[in-house]
C-alpha cells in the first residue's frame, strides 16, 4: 500500500499562513484523484480540497479563496496552501491519494490561535 507522510503543520496566528505537503512513498499515474480533508476535534472527518490527475480542483465553500491545492508529479507530492486562516481551520489535516487503492496519511495538527 501507499505511504503517504504529510508535513507542514503548526500554530498560526488568525490571518496567518501555512503550506502542507503529503508526499507519496511510490509513483502515482493513471486515472486518480489526490485531497486534503480535515478533522476538527467532536467532528467528523470532512473534504477540504481535491486535485485529480487532469489538474481538476474542487474546494469546500468554507475555504474558497483562501486555500490552494496544487501537486507536483516529478515529486509524488500535493500540497494545501492556507492562507488567511481562522480559528475555525483548527484541526488535524489528512492526505489521501485515490488511485486503485485509497491510501491515507497519518495526519498533520493545524491550529489558529491568538
Amino acid at each position: 500500500q501507499m505511504q503517504l507522510v504529510e508535513s507542514g503543520g503548526g500554530l498560526v496566528q488568525p490571518g496567518g499562513s501555512l503550506r502542507l505537503s503529503c508526499v507519496a512513498s511510490g509513483r502515482i499515474f493513471g486515472f486518480y484523484v489526490m485531497g486534503w480533508y480535515r478533522q476538527a476535534p467532536g467532528k467528523e472527518r470532512e473534504l477540504v480540497a481535491t486535485i485529480n490527475y487532469s489538474m481538476r480542483t474542487y474546494y469546500a465553500d468554507s475555504v474558497k479563496g483562501r486555500f490552494v491545492i496544487s501537486k507536483d508529479n516529478a515529486k509524488n507530492t500535493v500540497y494545501l496552501q492556507m492562507n488567511n486562516l481562522v480559528p475555525e481551520d483548527t484541526a488535524v489535516y489528512y492526505c489521501k491519494v485515490v488511485t486503485d487503492q485509497i491510501s491515507w496519511g497519518q495526519g498533520t495538527q493545524v491550529t489558529v490561535s491568538p
